[in-house]
């Protein structure tokens, strides 16, 4: 029997299976609806720009479907990336949201770009991208707007992001290392610590460097942070590495070669592994050994002892896979194995003061 450990979801949209992006947004949302009838704690969408693969640039519009479809499943960002976009501008989109849907947004964001530089480009134009230097400043700016109280002296000062409501979206910083910590604690929000992104080890310090750090005020008094990672479960642990092969070779094409091409069937990956070159092949190898697999019961040992070691009571899972009924069958599964309670809702940082 598992220990209480609430399990959410971070969705990247995928394109499947050959069928059209469009159709990868309508799946979100019914995955979403599937979620919370297992008893995920929340359901948060990313963000990416002219990448064949995902289909969600706009997790604001996703965010919206989605929670006009559930009930009580908090529903979020994973995140918005705050470097193509004036703070003013989000504060009033979740601002919003959160007026709509009361007590369930959770506003996500990362200093990443979630696509080429294109698309970075083109973001910005006419004006030019800040290249991520200005983020601890929008993100000051952004979550002093969502609580309507931008600091004296402030060159906005008296400015108000409507409609504004009594509790702001629940905000979350993202990060994949120890650069974010420090912000997220001295701005008071949550953490989250992005296991999936690249391969290398992060160490339970940076979820502890965090709380030591954490100032209480503006939106919670105590501390909190998850982990995101990288989950496929499936009947044996070999099907769960053919299944979790699309997304390896295409983290492999887009890190290491800049090709952000569509997703491949497993079964194509599995020729397309052995032309690879020695390097290209320890890079596939070493980037599936930083996922969760195997059995219901397998990925449950390991998620269990992660949050021992990081020392969390809340994981996101993640995962991208070349066919819809392949992530549908792992999360269903993982909530039978995880005991999830549908009734059950992820609590908000609440606000102090």
């Amino acid at each position: 029997m598992s220990r209480s450990l609430r399990i959410g979801v971070v969705d990247q949209s995928p394109v499947y299976d050959g069928r059209p992006a469009a159709e990868a947004l309508r799946r979100s949302v019914e995955l979403a609806k599937r979620c919370e009838a297992a008893g995920y704690s929340r359901y948060w969408v990313a963000e990416h720009h002219n990448t064949p693969s995902y289909a969600s640039p706009a997790p604001e519009i996703l965010i919206a479907a989605i929670a006009s479809q559930t009930r009580q499943i908090r529903v979020g960002s994973g995140g918005v990336m705050l470097s193509h976009y004036s703070p003013l501008k989000v504060a009033e989109t979740f601002s919003s949201l959160q007026a709509l849907f009361p007590g369930r947004i959770d506003l996500g964001v990362g200093r990443a770009p979630g696509g080429s530089s294109l698309s970075t480009h083109a973001l910005a134009y006419p004006g030019f991208p800040s290249g991520g230097e200005l983020y601890s400043e929008q993100l000051a700016d952004l979550l002093a707007l969502v609580r309507n109280q931008l600091p004296d002296g402030h060159q906005y000062q008296g400015l108000r992001a409507m409609p504004g409501t009594e509790t702001p979206p629940a905000p979350w910083v993202l990060g994949s290392g120890s650069g974010s910590t420090r912000l997220a604690a001295s701005l008071g929000a949550g953490f989250v610590l992005a296991l999936f992104i690249g391969t290398d080890y992060r160490s339970p310090e940076i979820i502890r460097s965090y709380r030591k750090a954490f100032r209480p005020g503006g939106f919670g008094d105590q501390p909190s942070a998850m982990l995101a990672t990288a989950v496929i479960c499936a009947d044996s642990m070999e099907e769960a590495k053919f299944v979790a092969s699309t997304h390896t070779y295409w983290k492999l094409q887009a890190h290491l070669h800049g090709n952000r091409e569509g997703l491949r069937p497993p079964e194509e990956v599995q020729t397309l592994y052995r032309q690879l070159s020695p390097s290209d092949r320890a890079y596939f190898d070493e980037t599936l050994r930083t996922m969760i697999l195997g059995t219901p019961g397998q990925c449950r040992d390991q998620l269990e002892l992660l949050s021992d070691e990081y020392a969390v009571d809340e994981i996101l899972a993640i995962n991208v896979t070349y066919r819809f009924s392949d992530r549908v069958k792992c999360y269903e599964e993982l909530a039978k194995v995880m005991e999830l309670n549908p009734e059950h809702s992820a609590p908000a940082l609440t606000r102090v003061g």
